[in-house]
């Protein structure tokens, strides 16, 4: 077991002192007035590791503190290994970015669109193409999720069992066919609707490799990286590791809610947000892509498709708030655009914190975060466990590491 360690001084680093105290001092201070239990922060410069800093617990109740090897429910930050996943097949000629979905899963062929209506009285017609892997990489397929609560075909997912994107006693296979039963939302490849594709993908992945979606990641992805404590579930000597989950109350105070089923392997793998990791294992992800594909000697990608996956993919370099479908027209979507399942700043003028054009990540719904900014050979995550409902930690985040950086 490998742990994160402080490599280099800040300064050395090109990273201000005086606001890491302040960025250090404002996470203190969510945790000391209740909205997180505990985090931990890394920022790396050129692959070194220039701030390093835990706070809070990762079990009140226990009274266990954070530590640089606690284990955290990543939640979507597991779209990008999916991602990866994908694209490995790509490079290997096993599967095509503009392969019919219908080629790999029969269930998805002769697709129909909503049309009007709602409930019993929704109308649907066929749709003029077919869902491209392309398009689920993007979340432009035109599937959605069922908690949004703002289209009929939300409710119709709803109906489904589908509120919470699985079934009740559904694995992968059984799940993703009820997707298939579904109507798109929109014409494939017309909006951006954040959806369970990565989903859909992980079945993919499982097909085209005839391998189960934990068995390819752990052979393909995070045993040749050295990742070592991530996956889908966790073995009983980590138990002691893993953080508690908590959610905000209502009074903006946060309680344990239930969280993903890691304790033994799940019977549902989900590419969307199905994995545990640790600070070592995302900070060697994170390099992986940011040198192109390679870390240590060990190439997964080559940089040209590492490029591909972490430039916008929108038609017409459209932003994720013009290209959005309504429910993701805010402004904390201006300046920002989408590769292959992360975000991508295409506009740093319009961002709602600061970031450098071409920076690229994601967040998980434990309120995690990522995000790497080529341009400075910058890597940032920060994790911890709440499910918030009003809380919103990331445009400070960024702009407090924003402010730090001296060149």
């Amino acid at each position: 077991m490998a742990q994160l360690r402080q490599e280099v001084g800040p300064g050395e680093a090109g990273l201000d002192g005086k606001a890491l105290d302040r960025l250090d001092r404002w996470v203190a201070g969510l945790v000391d007035q209740g909205r997180l239990p505990g985090s931990l922060l890394a920022l790396s410069r050129d692959g070194r590791i220039a701030h390093l800093t835990t706070y809070g617990l990762r079990d009140a109740a226990a009274g266990l503190p954070v530590e640089t090897d606690t284990l955290w429910r990543i939640y979507s930050m597991t779209k990008p290994v999916t991602a990866v996943a994908v694209l490995l097949l790509v490079e290997e000629g096993r599967l095509s970015l503009d392969d019919p979905l219908d080629r790999h899963l029969p269930h998805f062929a002769d697709p129909v669109v909503y049309e009007g209506g709602s409930g019993a009285d929704l109308r649907t017609r066929p749709a003029a193409g077919p869902i491209l892997i392309r398009h689920l990489l993007t979340h432009t397929a035109g599937l959605t999720f069922g908690f949004y609560h703002r289209h009929p075909v939300d409710a119709l997912y709803r109906a489904s069992g589908l509120e919470y994107s699985v079934p009740p006693g559904a694995d992968l296979a059984e799940t993703v066919e009820v997707y298939a039963r579904m109507p798109l939302q929109f014409e494939p490849g017309t909006q951006w609707n954040y959806s369970v594709a990565s989903n859909v993908l992980g079945r993919v992945i499982e097909v085209v490799s005839g391998r189960p979606l934990d068995a390819f990641f752990a052979e393909r992805i995070l045993g040749p990286l050295g990742m070592t404590d991530t996956g889908f579930h966790i073995e009983p000597e980590q138990t002691d590791r893993l953080a508690e989950l908590y959610g905000e109350t209502d009074d903006g105070g946060i309680a344990p809610v239930p969280g993903l089923p890691v304790h033994g392997r799940p019977r549902f793998l989900s590419g969307s947000g199905g994995l545990v990791s640790c600070a070592y294992d995302f900070h060697r992800f994170m390099e992986m892509l940011r040198r192109g594909g390679e870390l240590d000697g060990v190439r997964l990608l080559s940089a040209d498709t590492v490029a591909l996956m972490t430039r916008n993919q929108l038609p017409g370099d459209a932003g994720l708030r013009s290209f959005g479908a309504p429910v993701h027209q805010e402004p904390a979507n201006d300046g920002l655009g989408f590769g292959f399942n992360v975000s991508v700043v295409t506009d740093p003028s319009r961002t709602l914190a600061p970031a450098g054009p071409g920076t690229y990540g994601w967040t998980g719904a434990a309120t995690t975060a990522f995000w790497v900014d080529p341009a400075r050979a910058l890597t940032v995550q920060f994790m911890t466990q709440v499910r918030p409902r009003t809380l919103k930690v990331f445009p400070q985040l960024r702009r407090l590491v924003h402010e730090a950086l001296t060149d």
